[in-house]
């Protein structure tokens, strides 16, 4: 039988082992964390829409979120991105104000067409809260929908985003429009999360002139509006 030669690691071997361990135990720390806390999330199903689904979730003791814009025939799989400390003290305050959704019928009491059924879940350790709707009149749920849409919304911007630049360039340009469209509106709840994607556009020749123009102008509108 051929015996295998026991491999003995160098000092590089030993710092990538240490640093995978840092790493698993960075993520452990995180998710530990996250546990202590409530968790936030809002779903949003509309059939024959674009897209048909999208799923926010926030941590209350985390600045890790994740989001989820997909079809329904499309394979499940969330992408994480990040929520800044007062937003979501934002959120969980909202949903304080709706009792945690305990019992909550935010629903209106018509006959409507169908909008798409969002839902809102809060959880915390073994307690957990939801409620489902069509369309409601409740100030602090509508708050709370245009908060986790717009998130959304800025999520799929971002990724498309970051699509377009790797493997269509030219396509930069209206990728940005769209982001432009969205600020106009203020659509977008934390766009400052856009500009490492802006600002690699703006300093990189071989994007089109006119996408690094409008790069520049929606990062200055950007900082600027942080500022104020």
């Amino acid at each position: 039988m051929r015996m295998g030669r026991k491999r003995i690691l160098g000092p590089a071997g030993i710092v990538a082992l240490t640093l995978a361990g840092l790493s698993m135990a960075s993520a452990q720390a995180a998710r530990t964390a996250a546990a202590k806390g409530a968790t936030l999330s809002y779903q949003r199903v509309f059939k024959g829409s674009s897209p048909e689904l999208i799923q926010v979730k926030v941590y209350e003791d985390s600045d890790g979120a994740t989001c989820e814009i997909r079809q329904l025939d499309e394979d499940p799989g969330a992408s994480p991105f990040t929520v800044s400390a007062p937003l979501r003290a934002k959120m969980f305050a909202l949903a304080a104000e709706l009792n945690h959704f305990a019992g909550a019928d935010l629903d209106v009491k018509r006959k409507l067409a169908n909008l798409g059924e969002k839902k809102f879940r809060w959880e915390r350790g073994t307690e957990a809260h939801e409620t489902t709707f069509n369309y409601t009149l409740n100030a602090a749920a509508n708050q709370l929908m245009q908060i986790f849409e717009g998130l959304a919304r800025q999520q799929e911007d971002f990724m498309t985003l970051g699509r377009r630049m790797k493997y269509d360039r030219l396509g930069v340009n209206d990728a940005l429009l769209d982001i432009e469209f969205d600020l106009s509106r203020n659509l977008l709840p934390e766009p400052q999360h856009l500009l490492p994607l802006l600002d690699q556009i703006v300093n990189d020749s071989h994007f089109v002139e006119v996408a690094r123009e409008r790069a520049r102008a929606l990062a200055t509108q950007i900082r600027r509006a942080k500022q104020n």
